[in-house]
Parts: C-alpha cells; sequence; structure tokens
C-alpha cells in the first residue's frame, strides 16, 4: 500500500535538468535513482530529458544500474523530432519513453502546427502519450480541438525565468475548462515548485501552487465556474486548501488526477517538504 495518497501520486516528473535546477545529467541520475527507492516513491513520475540528451541519460542509466529509466522527452527540434526519439526507446533497454512533450511552433495558425504534430505522433506511438504544449495566445482553442480529436494530452506553462511566462489565475483557469470540455487530460510545467500560490522573495514572480491547480481541477469537474475557479486559483492560504483537500474522497482524488495528470519540477524536495509542512503526507 502507497503512503502517498492518491491525489498526490506520481504527480511530481522529475525535471532536475531543466532550470532553474539546472543539475548536471549524473547528479540527476543519480538523484532520481535514489527518489525512486525512497519512502516517497510513489510522488515521483518520469524523469523528464531533452530528445538531445536522451542518449546521454540512456548511457548514464546503464552505468549505474538499476534497470532502465522511465523518461518523458521534451522535443526541442518540432514534430519531426518525435520519431527518432520514440524509436530509439523502442530500441534501447536502457531507457523507457512514457510520453513525449511537443510545444508547438509560434505562428499565426496554431491549428496547423498542432495537426502536424499529432500526426507525427500518430505515426510513431503505440504505447507512449503526447502532450502537446499550446500555450495561451492567439487561436489556443481551436489548436487543442486538433489535440483532443487525435486523442492526446495538453501541456500549460505556468511559469519560467521570465515573468511574460506565468499565466494569470483566469487563463489557467480557461485551460482547464477548455481540457475537461473537451475531455483532454493536461499536465503542467514550470513555476509549480510549491503547493500553494505565492510570491517569490528573489524574482517577485507570482507562482501559482500546485494544490491550487488541483483543487481549481476537482472544482472544475463538480461544476464550478471559471471565476470560481480563479479565485481558488488565487488563493495563498495554505491551511484551509489543505482541509479542502483532505475532504476529497478516493474516487474524487483519482477522477482529478486522471485529467491533470502531473507537473514537471526541478526540485522533487520542495513540492515534498509542501506537503509534509501543510499535513498532506506523513513523515517517515
Amino acid at each position: 500500500m502507497s503512503t502517498i495518497p492518491a491525489l498526490f501520486r506520481h504527480l511530481v516528473d522529475d525535471a532536475a535538468m531543466f532550470p532553474p535546477g539546472d543539475l548536471p545529467l549524473v547528479e540527476a541520475v543519480a538523484a532520481h535513482r535514489a527518489h525512486r527507492k525512497s519512502d516517497h516513491a510513489d510522488l515521483v513520475g518520469p524523469f523528464v530529458c531533452t530528445d538531445d540528451d536522451l542518449m546521454k541519460v540512456a548511457a548514464e542509466a546503464a552505468r549505474t544500474g538499476g534497470g532502465p529509466l522511465e523518461v518523458s522527452v521534451v522535443i526541442i527540434g518540432g514534430a519531426g523530432g518525435i520519431e527518432p526519439a520514440v524509436r530509439y526507446g523502442d530500441r534501447s533497454a536502457d531507457v523507457v519513453v512514457k510520453s513525449v512533450e511537443v510545444r508547438l511552433r509560434d505562428e499565426d495558425d496554431l491549428s496547423r502546427n498542432a495537426l502536424r504534430v499529432v500526426r507525427a505522433c500518430d505515426d510513431c506511438l503505440d504505447e507512449e502519450n503526447a502532450f502537446v504544449e499550446i500555450g495561451l495566445d492567439g487561436a489556443w482553442e481551436r489548436a487543442l480541438d486538433v489535440v483532443a480529436d487525435a486523442g492526446y494530452a495538453a501541456k500549460l506553462r505556468t511559469g519560467g525565468l521570465d515573468a511574460s511566462l506565468f499565466p494569470n489565475a483566469d487563463q489557467v483557469a480557461a485551460f482547464i475548462t477548455a481540457c475537461l470540455d473537451r475531455e483532454v487530460a493536461f499536465k503542467c510545467t514550470a513555476g509549480l515548485h510549491n503547493a500553494v500560490r505565492h510570491t517569490a522573495a528573489d524574482t517577485g514572480f507570482e507562482h501559482h501552487g500546485f494544490l491550487n491547480v488541483l483543487l481549481a481541477t476537482r472544482a472544475s469537474l463538480d461544476g464550478a465556474a471559471q471565476d470560481e475557479m480563479a479565485a481558488l486559483l488565487e488563493n495563498r492560504d495554505g491551511q484551509p486548501l489543505a482541509a479542502q483537500a483532505r475532504t476529497l474522497s478516493e474516487a474524487q482524488a483519482v477522477g482529478t488526477r486522471k485529467w491533470f495528470t502531473s507537473f514537471g519540477s526541478c526540485s522533487i524536495d520542495e513540492p515534498r517538504h509542501d506537503l509534509t509542512e501543510l499535513g498532506l503526507l506523513e513523515t517517515k
């Protein structure tokens, strides 16, 4: 029996190599191995790497032993990079490609770009999933329609190294609603290291909290309007949010996670620490 509640099980994808963590590959793989052997192993999702680093990650996984690493591969070369990454995973004994993550290019017709991506996925994906990062500019909902029709998942960038990369609460609420309306699962990336919304002391950036996003997703599934979801996303008081999370049944937690599948974080310890401080994870 896992000690990690269903609401948080495999919630945090290990993006230790990405900013702002930027952990060197050898250290990142070793840290991931350690997390996967720890008491909080069931909090952790796949190891996230770029397609450029996939072969090096596989080589390090082979060198260190312990079996193949489950990875989610961020494709940095557009739709043409999907098949080589997937085929390499099919041949490798050292990595298992669980999913690919592809960002749509910044162009006028996002839906046309989305169509190229899903066709490339159709040509090579078997057991793997695809997360298409759409963005929230332009006709993004038309691009989401393409992803929905193809049966793939979406990805939302919730932060980064510049304030412009942080969507506001209304935008996040609109994205969640649009995904659920189309029955599209989604993951988030960047800026969600902490459970609760806050202002970063070093940058002044407004960070969303992953607990806020989980509860806003649950609220939408229960029929909440977008303004109610936005209010949840803007809540900075961790204890009431934690109390609300504790009221969810196992079925509600599983139902929430069916749609909000995970988020990428360069730190596993920060989310774990926050959940422990809020009394949502047991300490050992």
